[in-house]
């Protein structure tokens, strides 16, 4: 084998065997809700994985009174992304620690209504992904979930 062949296929084989080491290793954290009513849900309002943090959607609910914010989406967004901002702040991070956003509409109409608040808050612009779909939890407008990287 050649030494170019050989220094190759050894920084290869290094790389292939910290990333497994890595996948093997990292602590997998299964965090309840800082909220007391959603404390038996049946999903962690966050998932870590060594320094990523997953969290579970959120829509525009004042969890204060359980019920959707009035307003439309613009409002809805707003408090939804008030309720990530939250999920966040209970783990000592911010919404500039946000690096993937996937927005799911009840109405693709309002995307350029979403939009405007949304550009207000993810000012770093996280890779996000939008679509529509019928029939969101608690007859929503909008549901956020994010991945955040500490």
């Amino acid at each position: 084998m050649k030494p170019f062949h050989f220094a190759l296929l050894s920084i290869l084989m290094s790389g292939v065997m910290a990333t497994s080491y890595a996948q093997e290793s990292t602590e997998i954290i299964f965090y309840k809700s800082h909220e007391p009513k959603k404390q038996n849900a049946p999903f962690s309002d966050v998932v870590q994985a060594g320094n990523m943090y997953f969290l579970a959607g959120q829509i525009g609910m004042d969890h204060a009174t359980r019920t959707l914010v009035e307003g439309g989406i613009q409002a809805e967004t707003e408090q939804a992304i008030k309720n990530i901002e939250d999920v966040l702040a209970q783990h000592g991070m911010t919404l500039d620690n946000v690096v993937k956003c996937t927005v799911i509409l009840a109405n693709i109409e309002d995307f350029a209504a979403f939009n405007e608040v949304y550009t207000q808050y993810f000012t770093k612009k996280p890779a996000r992904t939008t679509y529509a779909a019928k029939g969101l939890a608690a007859k929503s407008s909008i549901e956020i979930d994010v991945i955040a990287v500490k």
